[in-house]
């Protein structure tokens, strides 16, 4: 999902072994962007300096320092800033949760931006390529799978949709969940309506059961042969359907609320704190987009000098 070389003012793919006509397809690729390209909701991000990365624009290429692969900004097969991006003037974000990044095998390593959740989140991100993944059974009801689909609730809905999940096992539908749970269900319901403040406390109780949350790192395409593994059935599935994405390999025939997989972690993290944490947002995690706003500047300005020549 992300790479490029950058040489003067023209962005070349990181797959140029392919030749001429690649980098021609390629350019021609980064001109065919939609309409939200043309303005720029990162602006408003709360972002660190990214001096570093201007610096390192300039000097070019650089070496991983565990694999000495020539890369720009990092290493996407090690996870790591490149020798000339000090680790120290790189960002690193604290998450309320884990997550688990699924990426498909056949997702070129250089177009990802998940990579960047790892850099940026080193502590509180996993990344696996599918098919080595863990097993989620026994975890059910501590993890939730952020995929668009008929069953897929809102991140405002986790609260109440976990009440049904517990250690022992996932009620598939109402009609699959004993009755004692609802007849307890019911017991509490006029209380709640005596105390909002309790109810809220008790949502927000609910909600941050919720431990990790897992992303699929792939094309829209490929996504199938994923998200019907055994292993991921039964999962609670977390749709993000208002946001719009800014990714500038946005695919064809896709709604534009189909986010790269950086968006989704922090569009989903966005709306976890405001929703279940019950806090108000002050962008602390805005930071996770620190290499995404970059490249997408960058690509910007690329595509208005490709549009002056």
């Amino acid at each position: 999902q992300l790479t490029m070389s950058l040489n003067s003012s023209t962005l070349l793919n990181e797959e140029n072994a392919q030749g001429p006509k690649r980098s021609s397809e390629c350019l021609e690729s980064l001109l065919q962007t939609p309409s939200s390209f043309q303005d720029n909701p990162l602006q408003r991000l709360q972002l660190a300096s990214q001096e570093v990365l201007e610096k390192a624009k300039k000097s070019g290429r650089s070496k991983c320092p565990r694999c000495n692969s020539s890369r720009m900004f990092y290493c996407y097969t090690c996870f790591v800033p490149v020798e000339t991006v000090p680790t120290t003037e790189i960002p690193t974000v604290k998450l309320p949760l884990k997550i688990d990044i699924i990426k498909h095998p056949n997702e070129t390593d250089g177009k990802s931006t998940a990579v960047h959740a790892k850099l940026l989140a080193p502590d509180d991100v996993t990344i696996y390529k599918y098919p080595c993944i863990p097993e989620y059974e026994k975890k059910r009801h501590e993890i939730a799978l952020v995929f668009p689909g008929p069953n897929s609730v809102s991140v405002k809905d986790i609260a109440f949709h976990l009440q049904k999940y517990t250690k022992k096992g996932v009620c598939a539908s109402d009609n699959d969940c004993s009755k004692e749970p609802l007849l307890k269900q019911a017991k509490i319901e006029p209380e709640e309506e005596k105390n909002p403040n309790e109810s809220i406390s008790s949502s927000r109780s609910e909600g941050t059961r919720l431990k990790k949350i897992i992303f699929i790192d792939s094309t829209w395409n490929q996504t199938n042969k994923i998200i019907t593994d055994e292993r991921l059935q039964g999962l609670l599935q977390i749709e993000l359907k208002t946001r719009k994405t800014c990714f500038w390999r946005h695919q064809k025939g896709k709604p534009d609320t189909y986010l790269s997989t950086i968006e989704a972690i922090y569009y989903f993290l966005v709306d976890y704190h405001q929703e279940i944490l019950k806090e108000s947002y002050k962008g602390q995690y805005d930071n996770l987009l620190f290499f995404f706003s970059f490249m997408y500047s960058l690509i910007k300005d690329a595509k208005c000098c490709a549009g002056k020549e």
